[in-house]
Parts: C-alpha cells; sequence; structure tokens
C-alpha cells in the first residue's frame, strides 16, 4: 500500500525538503551497474524517509547510497524476485511478507548485529506474519481510520465503522480504493474479521459494502487527501499518515479510529535475497534504529515510529493523539492486514473489482 510523506513547520520548511529530495531523485536514476562493494542500495516506498538522513548515514559510514522505489508490494516483489538487480534492504507491508519468506526471497536477519531492538514497540513484535522477526523488524506503523469535516458533521456522530451506513451520509463518503480496505470495513462493521478466508464471510463483507453504496461519493487513493482538504467532502476513508497531513492544511478534519475495529499496518525493514553488502545493510538498519534518527525521520515522514525512545524525543502533542498513538485498549480492538494466499486474495480483488464497477 503506497505511504505518502506528511510534512510539518509551512511552506518555507516543504520547500526545502522538496529541494533536497531532488538531490536524491537524482541518486535514484544511478544504475545498479555503478554499485560497488561500498555501495548500499535501498528499495523503499517514494519518499518514505528523510534525505538528510541518507547523506548523514553516507558521511558517517563512508558507504555510498543508490535509493531505489517503489510504489506498490507486488512491484517490489516482482523485482527482488527477478533477481536481476541488486538490493541490499528493502521495505515491505507485512501482508506481503509470508509470501515473501515462503518465496525464499528474505534473508534471515541476525539479531546479534542489531543494535536497538530492545527499543521496538513490543506490540508490534512476534507477530504471526514474522514470528520472532526472523526476516524483519518494524520501520514505521499506522492504522486506518475516517477523517471526518467537522464543520459538517459532529466527530461523536462517527465513532465506528458501522456508523458510515447511517442514511444521512448519502453521496458523502471517499472510499478508499483498496479491496482489502474497502472490504475489511464491511467486514469489521459486522463484526467479522478483515482477514476472513471463508467466501462466504467474504461475500457477505461485499453484501454488506453494496449497502454503502448510496453513501459513497467516489473510490479513491491519493486523491482523498486533496478533496478533503478543499472540503470536497464530508467523510473520508485513509491511512494515519495521509489524516495527519490532511488535518495540518485543514483543521476542521479529525481522524477517527472506530471502535468495532480498525486495522493496524507496519511496514518493516528486512533483507532481501539480493543482498550483496550484507554488512552495508546491518549498518543502515542499525543507523535508522538509533532513537534521535527514527525520531527525525517520524517527524519527517509523518507516520507512528515503532522505536519507543524516538517517541519519547517527540512533542506530547503529537504522542498523546491517541488517534495517531492509540492506547493499548483501543489497538486491542484493531487486526493486522495479514497474507491470505492468493486464491483469497483473487476472491477479494474480484467481488471488490464487480462492486465498484456498480458505482
Amino acid at each position: 500500500m503506497k505511504r505518502l510523506v506528511v510534512f510539518f513547520g509551512g511552506i518555507l520548511l516543504v520547500l526545502s525538503i522538496l529541494f533536497v529530495s531532488k538531490t536524491w531523485l537524482a541518486k535514484e536514476t544511478a544504475t545498479v551497474s555503478e554499485a560497488s562493494e561500498n555501495t548500499v542500495i535501498i528499495f523503499n516506498w517514494g519518499e518514505y524517509i528523510d534525505p538528510e538522513l541518507l547523506e548523514a548515514f553516507e558521511k558517517e559510514s563512508g558507504y555510498h547510497v543508490i535509493y531505489n522505489t517503489f510504489d506498490s508490494n507486488e512491484a517490489m516483489e516482482t523485482k527482488i524476485k527477478q533477481g536481476g538487480t541488486r538490493y541490499d534492504v528493502v521495505f515491505p507491508s507485512e501482508s506481503i511478507i509470508p509470501k515473501m519468506i515462503e518465496g525464499d526471497l528474505l534473508v534471515p536477519i541476525d539479531h546479534s548485529k542489531i543494535k536497538g531492538i530492545e527499543n521496538l514497540s513490543s506490540f508490534l513484535m512476534n507477530q504471526n506474519f514474522d514470528e520472532n522477526n526472523q526476516y524483519s523488524l518494524p520501520y514505521f506503523w499506522g492504522t486506518i481510520g475516517i477523517m471526518v469535516n467537522t464543520d459538517e458533521i459532529e466527530a461523536e456522530a462517527i465513532q465506528k465503522w458501522a456508523d458510515l451506513w447511517e442514511p444521512t451520509y448519502q453521496n458523502d463518503i471517499l472510499m478508499v480504493d483498496g479491496a482489502r480496505e474497502s472490504i475489511g470495513i464491511a467486514l469489521q462493521a459486522q463484526g467479522l474479521s478483515l482477514n476472513e478466508l471463508e467466501k462466504d464471510k467474504i461475500e457477505r463483507g461485499v453484501k454488506k459494502l453494496e449497502a454503502l453504496r448510496p453513501n459513497v461519493k467516489a473510490v479513491l487513493t491519493d486523491e482523498i487527501k486533496t478533496l478533503m482538504i478543499n472540503n470536497d467532502a464530508p467523510i473520508g476513508i485513509g491511512y494515519s499518515g495521509d489524516a495527519a497531513f490532511v488535518m495540518s492544511e485543514n483543521p476542521a478534519v479529525e481522524y477517527i479510529v472506530p471502535e468495532d475495529g480498525g486495522a493496524i499496518w507496519t511496514d518493516n525493514f528486512a533483507i532481501p535475497k539480493t543482498v550483496s553488502n550484507l554488512e552495508g545493510a546491518y549498518a543502515f538498519i542499525n543507523f535508522m534504529l538509533r532513537p534521535e534518527n527514527a525520531k527525525q525521520n517520524a517527524e519527517y515522514v509523518g507516520y507512528a515510529t515503532p522505536n519507543e525512545k524516538a517517541k519519547a524525543l517527540l512533542p506530547n502533542e503529537l504522542t498523546d493523539n491517541a488517534a495517531f498513538y492509540p492506547q493499548p485498549e483501543a489497538m486491542g480492538q484493531m487486526e493486522h492486514y495479514e497474507y491470505l494466499g492468493r486464491d483469497a486474495v483473487e476472491i477479494y480483488n474480484d467481488l471488490f473489482l464487480e462492486w465498484k464497477l456498480g458505482l
């Protein structure tokens, strides 16, 4: 799933960040054939790291960094599977990790070479998708929830996924264009799991989604942020980091983590089978796990850091916001997106496509 940068601090800061990003965009064009043993090649979501940290890592370590990007887990997995391009560090989402492990696309992580693993949030560690974190470590995490424009709707009126089905919200909702996300919302609204495998239960989710059709204004991805900022819709489904950006541009918008479910996602450090500079990969992961660096990265990207020491360095007004750092009891209601296998994923995708075509 695509992650988007959240900028803080106003226009001047945004402009300076964009200038630095252009420098690294040029570096993305470097070919792997230019890479030497002294190079660390990073494969990450677009603009999902503070470029200043890449420069600092180069200066401190002596390694040269080549930073390439992908826009979907599937595109990243295909590139690693092809094996023709060397990558040393990659950042898969939790839902794709079991498939990559099964396909022998990831190298086991030697925990003895990791510094700072003890600072990572315990509730994100040792998850079903990678027991004992043999192949991955959390990089960023967040939730999916409901953005509400409080100039048009009282935030208290929408506290659950189930509230979205109220007839009063006809043509008000911007739905996220994702099969797992949208069908998952409909499943959780009925007390089911967003990781259902049985076709009849998945179909129950789609039937529930059919009932939401009158309330859906559009099914979109990145455009949801712009429309919510411009007051073009009162309700939008989105990721917590996207919501943070919207709220920074439109103070009337609040982000609600639903009481009847919601999802926790993680993007993760991993070392792919294409690794050539293994020591450089460990050096980079350790550099990013330092609390001061993880804090700087979280401020730039805008998603929640899994590094508890880094979290302690962040402003209280950010970390005390339960929408972005939910309390443990709220997280107990949430689920991680799990990899469901090819057959189930095809069912989700096919049924969701049928639903969209009927809008």
